[in-house]
């Protein structure tokens, strides 16, 4: 007996295309004739295709971010469940914290529920999509590329480094850079543009002032304290983002250097801090843009749009402090 996927095969489409076809959702003339060849020489009723969609999927969605306790993901994780819902789809939220075993669970959770897709904040370079892909399940990545040749929505990370840094150099000779961990593309992006900073304001590329630390606060500390303690410490710090600049400041607090006495920029707005807002530079990354995009891109993949993978870029909005 032919099924939903004997159909697609045959037409050259994906499952989810039949099924818009048997369900009167807009599709392109050459895809719905194909679908209906397809069909009828398999033999194979709409009413059929439709029961079978319906017991390979739900109208669920995981989104699995790295630390649900950054307002950075949890503005992304608002922007994922209002384009969902407006859909008519619900979401899963999923804290893998930066754990590749953790992730892993939750990504054939995701398979066990037949959840129709997956968001995913990458917890390491090496994540393992090859349950979910071999499924048909459709992967959006967002905030970093998750190694497979599936969409992404993403930060110019290295011209968020860039403006952060060069914007420092304006005032300040000795501009250092923490970042969460090396590995991480997105610490390692907007650390190279700490480097394009430099080497276009015609300045040697302080590498020692070059840090990595985890993407959380005690990260920030542990790093600030090590800058404060070298025989010439920077007078300037670019913090990779919201949490490790929140660590950074509290330590210049605690040590009497607080900005804008140290100047301070920051890639990701600032979720808590003692300081005025206006005292530090902040790059402020569009977390809920990208999480409404990755959302959107997600349900056309899961409603049949099988157009090559995409990659959205979105672009930070430098807001320096104030003189």
């Amino acid at each position: 007996m032919a099924t939903i996927y004997d159909v697609a095969a045959l037409a050259g489409v994906s499952p989810a295309t039949v099924s818009r076809v048997f369900n009167g959702t807009k599709v392109s003339d050459d895809k719905v004739a194909a679908v209906r060849d397809a069909a009828e020489r398999l033999s194979f009723t709409p009413n059929r295709a439709a029961r079978t969609l319906r017991r390979q999927s739900s109208e669920v969605i995981a989104l699995v971010i790295p630390d649900i306790e950054n307002p950075y993901f949890t503005e992304m994780a608002r922007g994922v469940e209002d384009a969902a819902s407006e859909s008519g789809y619900s979401v899963v939220l999923c804290n893998s914290d930066a754990q590749p075993e953790k992730e892993s669970t939750y990504l054939r959770i995701a398979m066990a529920e037949r959840m129709s897709g997956v968001i995913l904040a990458a917890a390491s370079a090496q994540t393992d999509l090859a349950e979910v892909l071999t499924a048909g399940r459709p992967v959006v990545a967002v905030d970093r590329s998750a190694g497979h040749d599936i969409d992404e929505v993403v930060m110019a990370n290295r011209e968020a480094g860039r403006q952060a840094t060069a914007h420092l150099l304006r005032t300040h000779r000795r501009v250092a850079y923490i970042g969460g961990p090396a590995d991480i593309e997105t610490s390692a992006e907007r650390a190279e543009g700490w480097r394009i900073a430099h080497r276009d304001a015609g300045v040697a590329v302080p590498e020692h002032l070059l840090r990595f630390a985890s993407f959380r606060v005690d990260g920030g500390r542990r790093v600030m304290e090590e800058l404060l303690a070298l025989p010439e410490p920077p007078d300037a710090i670019v913090a990779g983002n919201n949490l490790i600049g929140v660590g950074a400041i509290q330590v210049l607090s605690e040590h009497g250097v607080a900005p804008p006495r140290i100047g301070v920029a920051v890639v990701g707005s600032l979720p808590y801090t003692t300081l005025r807002p206006s005292a530090v530079t902040v790059v402020r990354l569009p977390a809920r843009q990208m999480g409404v995009t990755a959302a959107r891109m997600l349900l056309d993949r899961i409603r049949g749009d099988d157009q090559p993978p995409r990659t959205v870029v979105l672009r930070g909005d430098l807001q320096p402090a104030a003189d």
